[in-house]
């Protein structure tokens, strides 16, 4: 199924409409602010112009009453001294200009013109015009500071609000934060755990526990089903090992036929086989279940990886192979189960490796509390997709290998098994044709996480059975 594409976070899309949110909102406020200004502005210089139009009027109706038209002339330029956005001029109809003042104007601003008819100066019919002109040069400027002002303040003030906003919403989503910390703290161990809704709002309890009443079910589940893989080992174990007891009785019985033998040999390694697994099964039940290793000194890890390298002398042998062992470290460990780790990735790394080439068994410490022990090999790697998969059950990585129908894909696994146990780590690598696989331990026992200790097969726990290698240490003396 194809991936869609993914959404941008609840976070940064609610900043994001609380952003734009503000800027229409500023915008708006802004462009109401710009309009009333600007109605207001024109109002008051159509009443300017009014005002003045009646001052013009009361001013030539004196003048016909005495008559003198040089202080008519006196008066207006009195009158329009004071205002220089505004200019007057007076003419008859025959185009006689009686008076005009010629105050500077801008260019490019807008004019306002108002032109009415007024008294005859004199005696004459003739029809006497005046017009009035205002120059809206200083309102063009106010509003032009204005509307910079208005559109600064709306950028400002959004980016001011954004930048609130987004640390109000991180703020307000740290609880989501907090909870997705607590879900990925989570796994296959710890599915008893819930998370801690105390600290969570109102809105967030009942997402908190459906997901705690979800986890109760999948740990309940998930306990009956390694509750269940622990009872059919069991079931299993006991009929195996009654058949693998009659079949080597009957194989040691005199005068059987040759085909007879060949076939009871045949059932009896394939009993083995179904046998190994049984335990490895039931070995990895109890593993998952919170058993823990039983943690003794050892002196020396480089001796243990000898003598598992020793036992695995033949196999090494026939594939032309060699081993390098180097580091050493010395600490608290199950010495069965370390070699059983040992094994296990030492016969994955003869499998798989090039004939004629050396294996490297390398014992680091990673610091003053944990080691580092790890096989390399060289030869075909393992793809980067399938890495994470190698210490899954019944997992391999190529089927098509040499061998692979003969080994049950549980060996990483009970290497995986056997860190958890020494509250270890698993790692795989693989590039450039060199596949490294190894284990970190704590150095001590005391450095390990507590946990459960579960009731245990002890025979399971000392010999873990495994199909590649066949080896027990403890009965191997």
């Amino acid at each position: 199924m194809t991936q869609g594409k993914a959404l941008p976070s609840l976070g940064q899309r609610l900043s994001m409409w609380l952003a734009i949110q503000s800027l229409v909102g500023l915008a708006i406020v802004s462009v109401i602010v710009y309009s009333v200004i600007s109605s207001h502005l024109s109002n008051r210089r159509d009443d300017s112009i009014a005002e003045k139009q009646a001052l013009v009027h009361h001013l030539v109706s004196e003048t016909r009453q005495t008559g003198d038209l040089d202080a008519l002339r006196h008066s207006l330029d009195d009158f329009m001294a004071g205002h220089h956005e505004l200019a007057l001029t007076i003419m008859d109809e025959t185009g006689t200009t009686f008076y005009q003042s010629n105050p500077p104007m801008a260019v490019n601003a807008v004019k306002t013109t108002l032109a009415f008819t007024i008294q005859s100066l004199d005696d004459s019919a003739l029809t006497t015009t005046a017009t009035l002109t205002h120059d809206g040069h200083a309102d063009d400027e106010l509003l032009q500071r204005l509307a910079n002002t208005l559109i600064g303040v709306t950028l400002l003030g959004t980016l001011v609000v954004s930048g609130g906003a987004y640390w109000l919403v991180r703020r307000g989503l740290k609880p989501v934060d907090d909870l997705a910390t607590q879900a990925a703290a989570l796994s296959v161990r710890s599915l008893s755990d819930q998370l801690d809704g105390t600290a969570q709002p109102a809105e967030l309890q009942p997402l908190v526990a459906q997901f705690n009443a979800l986890l109760q079910r999948l740990a309940e589940s998930y306990q009956r089903l390694e509750s269940f893989n622990a009872d059919v080992a069991h079931e299993l174990n006991t009929p195996l090992t009654t058949l693998i007891t009659s079949t080597e009785l009957a194989l040691r019985k005199p005068h059987q036929s040759t085909g007879l033998i060949d076939l009871l040999g045949s059932n009896l390694e394939e009993l083995h086989r179904l046998s190994g697994i049984v335990r490895d099964m039931l070995f990895l039940s109890q593993a998952e279940r919170g058993s823990r290793a039983r943690c003794v000194p050892v002196a020396s890890l480089a001796s243990l990886a000898t003598e598992v390298a020793d036992y695995h002398e033949a196999a090494l042998e026939e594939a032309s192979l060699y081993v390098d062992i180097t580091g050493d470290a010395a600490g608290e460990f199950d010495a069965p189960l370390l070699k059983r780790a040992l094994s296990n990735l030492l016969g994955n790394a003869i499998t798989h490796a090039t004939k004629g080439t050396t294996i490297d068994i390398s014992i680091a410490k990673v610091d003053d509390h944990y080691v580092s022990i790890a096989v390399s090999n060289q030869g075909e790697g393992i793809p980067q997709d399938k890495l994470g998969r190698v210490f899954e059950r019944f997992y391999r990585a190529d089927t098509a290998r040499s061998g692979a129908d003969l080994h049950h894909g549980l060996g990483l696994s009970i290497v995986a098994g056997i860190a958890q146990m020494h509250s270890g780590q698993t790692f795989a690598g693989s590039a450039s044709q060199t596949t490294r696989i190894g284990i970190t331990l704590p150095l001590s026992a005391r450095t390990q996480q507590p946990a459960a200790v579960n009731s245990v097969d002890a025979e399971a726990l000392d010999h873990p059975a495994s199909l590649q290698p066949h080896f027990d240490y403890e009965r191997a003396g």
